[in-house]
């Protein structure tokens, strides 16, 4: 077997029969791309990053590693699961074993592996230190953030029942406040709007019968949030569905094809009807995205066939737009980037999902249209305790600094800890996907993207240099409208070996502000000490939670000081590690 033969099994073993996409054939898929040119890897402290020449036409990249020139090559393995590829370089290795000799293939399409690049051995770097040059040039900077989060049910916001002693309804429907005044997010997204919790469609008789009345009451509280809602078309009414024994979640959410193709046209067309009707067609057309299904590759979720799912696609697109033509709609909703370059080209926008990793550049497939990921996080694992933790605030904004300008929308999975896919929370600090606690206490995550909202409008070019830089630490550099600035860096990994940190990835970081003026210098942290929630056990007492409320807010993590013209700064980065630099022009007195 060759080595492009070795690469290709390997990535098939992970993408398909069984992988990440359980629907998708576990064979190499065949790819047009060639190998990247100028492949690069350098030897650093606690890690190797490695670098490439983009292909054009690639949606991403898969770093391999091998003991030697020869292989067999093996996909660099980083623990996130889902699709062990990024969408460009650099790319930072510190798993155990790194070393060796490392190749980069191109991906067409998920499924579609090109053949591997000349293996290189790494270089050795000896600087430690990461220098970082905020230059000129602005632009206006895009707050990717702020287009959609992802929620549970949005039914959930009705409820009265409690969990950990707190109204489920009243702590969602605060959180989802929460998201929009203090971090900007427009949308939300959920499942289950058309499931028999809110009664959207029964038959009498033998008769269909549509009652949006839960639905208005849901969407009237989104929108006095100011949110408006992502319309997730599923799951199956039982009255409605061909097979309603077929079930995912807690709360049995029926996965089954309808059993009358013609009466979900109807119910789809009824409800886009009433929204439109209730909420207004400029507000529709302009804001509101309609998705079909919710990752129909996984058989967890669909259990019809992948040609019954285009049906259903079909189907409800063209149900949508019988309503208004210019309606947005589109998919396929799936996991792991499946099937996106199977979307008829007639869909308004391309969605997928994916998690522990950066998401993939669909531009290619995407022939200018929008690009959503309507779920993304660090793990797709519910309680696992890495979504509690500042290893995944720093994901976060590397997601989030890799998909700015080029994802229209950028969900994190999702805003509360009010959840209840596989049970309700049973503790504090349970591992949740949210960026709040139940109770509305901001994790990591939540102070990440709140760090990120203190950028200013314009974004300004950052070099950075040294080890590990670009590929273990980043930088995001903006400008104020008062002319101070604002820069944003941070030390992470893809590794979930290094979840707790790791002390040989600390990096000493030289920043250069290029000052003309004095400026006040204040500065935030996230890191183990700063930004985290000091509780364990099970639920606070009442007294616990009043401490831990008067703690809910990001301070600065040491006093304001004047910053000269010209002069560096000196921050200490740990990994994971997250500092904010605001510099603020000093007036000079009269």
């Amino acid at each position: 077997m060759t080595i492009e033969e070795q690469a290709r099994s390997s990535w098939a073993a992970l993408m398909g029969g069984g992988g990440a996409q359980d629907r998708t054939p576990g064979k190499p898929q065949e790819s047009r791309l060639p190998a990247p040119t100028g492949v690069t890897a350098v030897a650093g402290h606690g890690q190797v990053t490695v670098t490439w020449e983009p292909v054009p036409g690639a949606i991403g990249y898969a770093v391999h590693r091998a003991a030697t020139a020869d292989g067999p090559f093996e996909v660099v393995d980083h623990g996130g699961g889902d699709v062990l590829a990024v969408p460009h370089g650099p790319y930072a290795d510190t798993t155990d074993g790194r070393g060796g000799f490392y190749a980069v293939a191109a991906l067409e399409t998920v499924t579609a592996l090109g053949p591997l690049s000349t293996p290189v051995t790494p270089s050795a770097e000896a600087q430690e230190t990461v220098t970082a040059i905020v230059g000129d040039g602005e632009s206006p900077l895009p707050r990717v953030w702020e287009a959609m989060v992802g929620s549970e049910h949005l039914s959930h916001m009705l409820l009265v029942e409690t969990t950990g002693g707190h109204v489920i309804g009243a702590d969602l429907t605060a959180a989802l406040h929460r998201v929009h005044d203090e971090l900007g997010v427009r949308s939300v997204r959920a499942h289950h709007i058309l499931g028999d919790d809110n009664g959207v469609y029964r038959e009498v008789d033998g008769e269909p019968v549509h009652d949006f009345t839960r639905v208005d009451e849901i969407f009237d509280l989104v929108r006095s949030l100011g949110l408006v809602p992502v319309v997730e078309f599923g799951y199956m009414p039982h009255d409605l569905a061909r097979d309603p024994s077929r079930t995912v979640f807690t709360y049995h959410g029926i996965i089954s094809p309808p059993r009358d193709w013609d009466r979900w046209a109807d119910l789809i067309r009824a409800f886009t009807r009433h929204v439109v009707e209730r909420y207004g067609l400029d507000e529709v057309r302009s804001q509101w995205w309609f998705e079909v299904w919710n990752e129909p590759n996984l058989s967890v979720f669909w259990s019809g066939t992948p040609e019954e799912y285009w049906r259903l696609y079909e189907v409800t697109a063209a149900a949508v737009r019988d309503v208004d033509s210019a309606l947005r709609v589109g998919g396929p909703a799936t996991a792991a980037v499946g099937w996106v370059e199977d979307t008829p080209r007639d869909a308004d926008f391309l969605s997928t999902h994916v998690y522990g990793t950066i998401p993939l550049d669909l531009r290619p497939l995407a022939d200018g249209r929008p690009l959503l990921w309507t779920e993304w996080g660090v793990t797709a694992t519910h309680g696992s305790r890495v979504n509690d933790s500042v290893f995944a605030a720093a994901f976060l904004l590397s997601g989030m600094r890799s998909a700015a300008g080029r994802i229209d929308a950028l969900a994190p999975w999702v805003a509360s800890d009010h959840f209840e896919e596989l049970g309700r929370p049973q503790r504090l600090l349970h591992g949740g996907f949210g960026l709040l606690t139940v109770g509305g206490l901001a994790k990591p995550k939540f102070w990440a993207l709140s760090l990120a909202a203190r950028l200013g409008p314009h974004e300004l070019p950052a070099t950075l240099t040294g080890d590990g830089a670009g590929s273990l630490v980043q930088a995001w550099a903006s400008r104020y409208d008062d002319g101070g600035l604002g820069l944003l860096l941070w030390n992470s990994t893809l590794d979930h070996s290094k979840i707790n940190g790791d002390n040989r990835l600390l990096r000493t970081v030289v920043v250069r502000p290029g000052l003309t003026t004095p400026h006040l210098m204040r500065v935030w942290r996230v890191d183990r000490t700063h930004g985290v929630i000091g509780f364990d056990g099970e639920w606070p007492s009442d007294e616990q939670w009043e401490q831990l409320r008067a703690a809910d807010r990001l301070t600065e993590s040491e006093a304001p000081r004047r910053v000269a013209p010209g002069k560096d700064v000196i921050v200490e980065l740990p990994n994971p590690g997250i500092v904010f630099l605001e510099f603020r022009p000093l007036t000079p007195p009269s």
